[in-house]
């Protein structure tokens, strides 16, 4: 697979080929260049050499950011369980069988925080987690164009108490990771691609885990063509595909915790709980 990964940086765009190697700046807006119809090439059109990367910023400008629920069985058995109460476990159950999926808004440059930012955790929530997930890039043509690395952190008690909370669970300032850079291939991705999320607190490592891409129910396409069915993204958007890596309770973050969440050939997203 070929592929280029593409970093918003403070004057424009930086672009890393495969062998590690820059090119140089390239003074052109975010938006204008990730819609271009022909990306891949557009890449490979670039000169690289052994140039100093500069400082990486989060890859958003005018893109939303949704994301897709209830997309592994993992994630159908927690959510039933922490909903069980409420009596809204049985539409988790329904949502993951059904033909339309679960979809919901989660904020755009506003609430998204990039690679070595700080995330946070609703100070009136006791239950908050992240939620490591591939994110897709769909641009304003409604192809899939690039992968991202998503945070869908996550106040899971207050999704639990009612289903109708979840947008208050899920959209709050700095709840929505995304980054380090826009992966852009000549191919999709691997069904063996991993997935791992650890998170550290101190020096020690509190929770880890891992998955596969192919572990999901639903295909890349179908959550694409379902988002932009009915919408249109004037400079493209991202859509969080879910996750089966759920720390089970007791577990919640605290502050100064440090999430780590790799995605190869993407890499690694790496962020910190506020304190």
């Amino acid at each position: 697979m070929n592929y280029y990964k593409i970093y918003r940086i403070e004057s424009g765009i930086q672009i890393e080929n495969q062998h590690g190697q820059l090119s140089e700046p390239i003074f052109v807006s975010w938006d204008d260049c990730i819609n271009q119809a022909h990306l891949l090439q557009f890449c490979q059109n670039q000169s690289y050499a052994e140039h100093l990367r500069e400082a990486i910023q989060t890859p958003i400008e005018s893109q939303e950011i949704w994301a897709a629920g209830v997309t592994y069985l993992r994630s159908k058995v927690a959510r039933m369980e922490e909903s069980k109460e409420s009596g809204g476990d049985t539409f988790y159950d329904k949502v993951y069988d059904a033909e339309r999926p679960e979809i919901f808004y989660k904020g755009n440059k506003l609430r998204a925080i990039g690679h070595q930012g700080e995330v946070r955790i609703r100070q009136d929530s006791a239950w908050n987690v992240p939620e490591p997930e591939l994110t897709l890039y769909i641009n304003k043509y409604k192809q899939i164009a690039g992968y991202l690395i998503g945070n869908d952190m996550s106040s899971r008690d207050i999704e639990g108490e009612n289903p109708l909370y979840l947008p208050q669970a899920k959209v709050y300032d700095a709840s929505a990771g995304i980054g380090p850079c826009l992966l852009v291939t000549d191919s999709p991705l691997a069904p063996e691609t991993v997935i791992s999320m650890r998170i550290y607190r101190g020096q020690q490592e509190v929770f880890q885990g891992e998955t596969q891409i192919s572990q999901m129910k639903r295909s890349h396409e179908e959550l694409k063509d379902y988002l932009t069915r009915e919408m249109s993204f004037p400079n493209g958007v991202y859509l969080m595909t879910g996750t089966c890596i759920v720390p089970d309770p007791p577990f919640t973050l605290q502050a100064h915790d440090e999430i780590h969440i790799q995605i190869e050939p993407i890499g690694t997203l790496i962020q910190t709980v506020q304190a």
